[in-house]
């Protein structure tokens, strides 16, 4: 059942359309992480090559171990050859160090040091081997939803079968900012020059620190088959943005890029509030019960994404199945506040019963027997009748 709700849709200020970011990007997507808002979707479902971005992956399993104990950060790691003679970006770690865990993730965040990522990955895999790390990514990353990633290394190296789209890269930064709050502030670290050796390769790749614009994070990649990507979030105000984008021909097409679309995502959108946690949003008829109607409420305190230009309406409507049999538990979600706004996707918020309804007595069950041999025998619609 869908209720057209015209009071709600005044509650929610008229809403505007917004024109499109148009990205040069091959693949792009952009969150607001703040409401759960798709800004921008580009080919965002697509497995392609993620280049360094996927080094987030073997950030988060790491920042899982040390969360379990299997890992501390001032536990030391032995750098094996394979680590060593890589290549790419790097720590340049030789097989005679020892590195604390902590600087290993100094190094894979700031550094990008694919030798990093290969003594971690070693560290906790069940066979002590990068590919048996790889299978434990794949793994985790399906059951955090990310359900178009597969990965064959801990780098990002270039390697047939190493995937992942932007859509999960950005599932991936939104978790890491989640759940790992502590650790998330050595994402927007600009310089890491570890025990002197590489003073060339010291500074953050990521374009957008020291910008201004509340950029924090996350983590650049390339490799010729891939382009220029970059997985990156600011936060201005109360509002926090996470982007990912890829196929950018050069730095700089990059670092434009990514200024750019964390300029329109925080100047085109505004967050409204439009609703506190237990406003009655509409009312559904209550099947068996002591009393024939239950109220329909939100849930939390609700806020919407909107853009600030053009001329359209937000439409709002309650989506319910109703009547409701009773007993009804004060709090028990009984349907949805779907809100279309004209140029993003559609959002769902929980409506829940605003008290408690018990079942009824004798009459109430009578009417109820009654409205039941009525709609089945004499075929007449009955619905709102109770």
């Amino acid at each position: 059942m869908k209720t057209l709700l015209l009071s709600v849709t005044a509650l929610l200020i008229t809403a505007f359309q917004v024109a499109a970011f148009d990205t040069r990007a091959s693949a792009a997507f952009v969150l607001d992480q703040t409401t759960g808002t798709v800004l921008l979707n580009k080919n965002a479902k697509e497995p392609l090559p993620p280049a360094s971005m996927s080094k987030l992956m073997t950030l988060y399993m790491t920042f899982e171990a040390v969360a379990d104990g299997r890992l501390t950060l001032d536990e030391t790691l032995p750098v094996s050859q394979r680590a060593m003679d890589l290549g790419g970006s790097t720590m340049f770690l030789n097989t005679r160090d020892r590195v604390t865990v902590e600087d290993l993730i100094r190094g894979i965040i700031v550094l990008s040091g694919n030798d990093a990522c290969i003594v971690l990955a070693e560290a906790l895999s069940p066979d002590g081997t990068e590919a048996g790390f790889a299978r434990m990514m794949t793994a985790r990353a399906e059951e955090m939803g990310m359900m178009n990633s597969t990965f064959t290394n801990s780098t990002g190296w270039p390697q047939a079968g190493h995937r992942m789209s932007m859509e999960d890269l950005a599932i991936l930064a939104d978790r890491l900012i989640t759940d790992y709050p502590t650790y998330y502030p050595l994402f927007a670290e600009r310089e890491f020059l570890f025990d002197g050796r590489a003073p060339q390769n010291k500074r953050n790749r990521n374009p957008l620190l020291g910008l201004g614009i509340g950029a924090d994070g996350l983590k650049t990649g390339h490799t010729q088959e891939a382009g220029y990507g970059l997985v990156g979030s600011a936060k201005q105000g109360d509002r926090r943005v996470i982007f990912v984008i890829t196929g950018l021909d050069t730095v700089a097409a990059r670092a434009e890029e990514a200024e750019k679309i964390t300029t329109w995502a925080f100047r085109q959108f505004v967050e409204k509030e439009v609703a506190t946690s237990g406003t009655l949003i509409t009312q559904a008829d209550v099947w068996m019960g002591n009393q024939t109607t239950v109220g329909l409420t939100v849930q939390d305190d609700l806020s919407l994404l909107v853009p600030v230009v053009g001329a359209n309406t937000v439409n709002a409507f309650a989506e319910f199945n109703g009547p409701i049999e009773a007993p009804i538990e004060a709090g028990q979600q009984l349907g949805e506040l779907v809100v279309e706004v004209e140029g993003l996707p559609e959002t769902r918020h929980p409506l829940v019963a605003d008290r408690a309804i018990a079942r009824g007595g004798v009459m109430p069950r009578l009417r109820a027997a009654v409205t039941v041999l009525l709609r089945d025998y004499a075929g007449i619609s009955t619905q709102g009748t109770m």
